[in-house]
Order: structure tokens, then sequence, then C-alpha cells
């Protein structure tokens, strides 16, 4: 397996905002990943990190215009909600029955807007040109890997191909503290502050009951006062009121999960076909190799439809640059999931075509959500919700073969963004604080964003990053295909100091990405 290879292009300032039309307000740091593997992508994400094809980058969140928050879903735990049943309802009387909603969706999609990253020039015009002979570190019978200077001569070895059973076997946390599932993971710890009063109640209010629900708790209570009068003093009376509380909690307090929407039997004569399928993103892939030409058609008319692009910039390249291509090398673990982990393509086929793709990285402890593209044809499905609660049902799915995958990234939530904070009705829900890097849930976030568009959430005034680089010397670099710390990499540099772009760098990936990732130099 490659070592992951990265080249750091510092930060963008002043390029258009997608979100609030500003021309010049969005900052973000990027580099151009050539390779990474999936632990490392992992862990970038829980700092703030995203891709755009091989494109990663980080918004600079207390000077952009519009903070974007990375947001997870538990998703041992979700809640399907009022608006989430009546979507995966509408899809089964359409498959069953052939019924058409005449309402018209409101609901917005999973990342409906292409992020920033992708739509500015600059992501295409930075592209590496870098030959991949340069990025390949000696083969490791040659390896010059080089610890320190006193060693340059004499050749030490580095472990530069690490076993799958061992990437796959790294836990979320260690023996000692085994994670319990869906809580939030040790590695990435959850702050949990006293709430605060404020607007943006709305989501920590709980769930929707039925009416019928409702009056079936009266009838029982009722029935109880009745029994109470009758069965005063009788050695019966606790025994009677358990039973009938048992029933009123087993017919009132069990909601349906989403997989009792989702994989419901359908009657033979069913007027149409949903078949979803898992397609890892590769040309070598057989599926992904047949589908393609249909999935890029689909894309062009997506985006040409609801985000008004010209054929020219949602053409083939394009998609393929976007889509397509990932830096994520693909690894499948004996305790990983069956379909292994790295980057996929989820084709939804109805009646034999392609209506909509859901493009995901799966990943140690978590699926992201990276795209989604739908057929506009079939908007009335509410497609986005539709695949955003398949993706939290094929988390929970995946988690059954590999315990530590438990959560659905769902990308960034913008709140200063209105359209942005739909994804904030995925419950129960995490947001990433800016500072700290620990996760915070959501309600105790809404009010400290109704304040400010920028937040620590973490409300320990003394807690830091603590994965915040430490050694910069430690650093892992990639020079002339040799693998070397930044430390001896700085003494043999001719030129320029860079020291200041690669501490830069390293505070954005942290200590830990930073001696593991290469950093390439030329």
């Amino acid at each position: 397996m490659r070592r992951a290879v990265v080249e750091y292009r510092g930060w963008k300032e002043g390029y258009r905002c997608g979100y609030c039309a500003s021309a010049q307000g969005k900052v973000s740091a990027g580099m151009w990943a050539h390779s990474m593997t999936v632990q490392d992508y992992q862990d970038l994400i829980d700092r703030g990190w995203r891709r755009s094809g091989k494109y990663v980058y980080k918004p600079i969140m207390n000077q952009t215009c519009c903070p974007q928050y990375t947001i997870r879903c538990q998703a041992l735990r979700f809640q399907t909600s009022k608006s989430h049943k009546k979507v995966l309802k509408k899809m089964l009387k359409f498959i069953s029955k052939g019924d058409i909603s005449k309402a018209v969706s409101e609901e917005e999609p999973m990342d409906s807007h292409i992020e920033d990253a992708v739509s500015c020039s600059f992501v295409h015009r930075s592209e590496s040109h870098v030959s991949e002979a340069e990025l390949t570190p000696l083969n490791e019978d040659h390896a010059d890997v080089v610890e320190n200077e006193d060693e340059d001569k004499g050749e030490t070895k580095e472990e530069v191909n690490v076993k799958k059973a061992e990437l796959g076997s790294l836990q979320i946390c260690g023996d000692k503290d085994a994670a319990v599932p869906g809580e939030p993971s040790p590695s990435t710890k959850t702050v949990h502050a006293p709430p605060k009063p404020g607007k943006g109640a709305d989501l920590s209010k709980p769930p929707c009951r039925k009416a019928k629900d409702i009056r079936k708790e009266r009838k029982l209570q009722k029935l109880l006062q009745n029994q109470r009068c009758t069965l005063e003093g009788s050695p019966l009376q606790a025994e009677h009121q358990a039973l009938l509380l048992q029933s009123s909690k087993s017919t009132t307090n069990q909601p349906k999960s989403i997989e009792d929407f989702i994989f419901v039997p359908l009657p033979d004569d069913a007027p149409h076909k949903l078949e979803v399928r898992l397609v890892p993103v590769s040309f070598e892939d057989p599926q992904f190799k047949s589908s393609f030409n249909q999935s890029a058609t689909l894309f062009a008319k997506y985006q040409m439809a609801i985000h008004k692009d010209t054929p020219s910039e949602c053409g083939e390249n394009e998609f393929t640059r976007f889509l397509c291509d990932s830096p994520l090398e693909p690894e499948n673990p004996p305790n990983g999931p069956e379909c292994g982990y790295g980057s996929f393509h989820q084709q939804y086929w109805l009646d034999g075509k392609i209506i909509a793709v859901g493009v995901i990285d799966i990943l140690p402890y978590c699926v992201s959500s990276v795209y989604l593209y739908y057929d506009p044809d079939y908007s009335f499905l509410s497609l986005g919700v539709y695949s955003a609660l398949r993706e939290i049902a094929f988390t929970r799915q995946l988690h059954e073969k590999a315990p530590d995958l438990c959560f659905y990234y769902m990308g960034f939530y913008i709140h200063s963004c209105p359209k942005m904070r739909y994804k904030g009705q995925y419950r129960p829900s995490d947001l990433l604080c800016p500072e700290t890097y620990v996760w915070t849930p959501i309600e105790q976030c809404l009010p400290l964003l109704e304040l400010s568009k920028y937040s620590r959430f973490n409300q320990d005034a003394k807690a830091v990053d603590e994965d915040h680089i430490k050694e910069l010397g430690r650093v892992r670099v990639l020079h002339k295909r040799t693998i070397m710390p930044y430390s001896v990499y700085k003494k043999r540099r001719k030129g320029p100091s860079d020291e200041a772009s690669v501490q830069q760098y390293a505070s954005l990936v942290g200590q830990t990405c930073s001696e593991r990732m290469l950093l390439f130099r030329s």
C-alpha cells in the first residue's frame, strides 16, 4: 500500500463564495492529494478538511465569509422525523402503486451546491504536473529513508508498506477505552456544554408524535386511574400498573426505523423496480466502466437544470475530475466491511436506468457524503433526502461487519446560509469545534451561531487542539524520491526557507498526519 503523498498549495484568499454571493469573501487552505490512505482522510475530515476530486481543502473558519462546520450524524441513534417519513412513504407508494405526489418538494439534497473549491478556477490551475516517478518513493530494497543528518550515508529502512490488516484494525480508541456503538469516539471527543437559550431551538425539541399515539397514552392513563381506585391496597396493584406501563411503551414508544420503511416487501405486480448498486470508483471495475456514459450524461443534465451550468462546465472531463478522480487508496482488511474502504458511487436504478448517484467515501469510522446528482424529472421523489436516508441506513448496515464504522458525515453545515441549514434536521448530529476539533451536539451550537457566524463550540477555555504541531522537524517529506524528516530536508534545502509554509501545513493537518503523510518537495 502506498503512503499518502500531498502537495500543499497554501491559502487562497478573496475568491467567490457560492453561498452568500460575495465576490471576494472566501478563504481556504488546500493541497493536491496524489494518493491518500483512508485513515489519513478520516483524520483530516476530523480536522475540518474535505475533498473535491483530488483537491483537499479546509476553510479558514475565522476569516472566511461563510464558515463551514463539519457535521456528522450519529447513524446508530438516528430517528426519522415526520418529514423524513413522508419522503420514505412517498417513494414506497411510487414503487408499489405508481402514485406520484403532486406536492413540489422543497427539501434540499445533500450538498446541492457544488463546493466553492470545485467551481473556482484556481483549483484547476493548481492541478499537479509532477511526474508519477517523482511521487513514488524508491522501492524499499533501494530506499534512501533518512532519519537524521548523521545517517545520510547509511540507509535506514522505513516501513512504507503497511499491512492491510494492521490499518484495518486501527481502533477509534484503545482496548481500555472501547467505544460504545453510536457514541462519540475518544479520538474525536465530544464536548457537552450546558445548553444556552437562544434561537434555533427547533432542533432541540423532542421528536413529533402522532396524535393517535398521544390519544392511546391518555386512554391508558385513565385506565390506570380507574385501576388504582379498584385495586387500592391490593398486592396486585404494582404488578398490574407495571404491565399497563409496559404495554403503553410497547405501543407508543417504538417508532419505525429507516429499515422498516426501506426494506418493505413489494407486491408482485409493483409497477416500478428500484435497485441500489454500490460501484467502486475505478475504471477497472466492469460495472463502473459500463455505466460511466449514462452516469456522466445524468450529471450534465442535473448540473444544467439545477445549477444552470453550461455544457462545457459539466462535460465528461469535469465529471471525471470532480466525482471520479479520488486520491483514496482502496483497502479491504479482513475486519472491515465486505465492500472494503475507498470511494464509491451508489447508483439508484429505476426500471433499468440510473436516476440518481450518491458519491460517497467509506472510511474506517464513517460513510462520508461527497455529492449527489439526480434526474430532475424525478424531483417529485425528493431524491436528495431519500438518498441521505438510504446512506444512513447503509452506514448502519456496514456497522454490523465493521463495529467502528458508525457515523454518517454530511459535509459542511453552513448556518449563515439558510438554504444549507437542512443538514441539521438529521438527528442526533454533532458539529466540529473549529479550534479544538472536538464534537459538540448541534443543539448546543445553534444558540452560539445565532450570535456569531463563527464560534468556538468547546466551552472549556483551557482546552486546546490536542494534535497541534509539537515538533516541526518530524514532519515527513518526500524529496527526490527520498523520505526524510523535515529537519533533514531543511539542512539540505537550497534557496529561501520554506519553514513558514511547512509550519502552516503541519498546523492544519495536525502532528499525527504530518508524520504519516509525505509532503512533496521539489
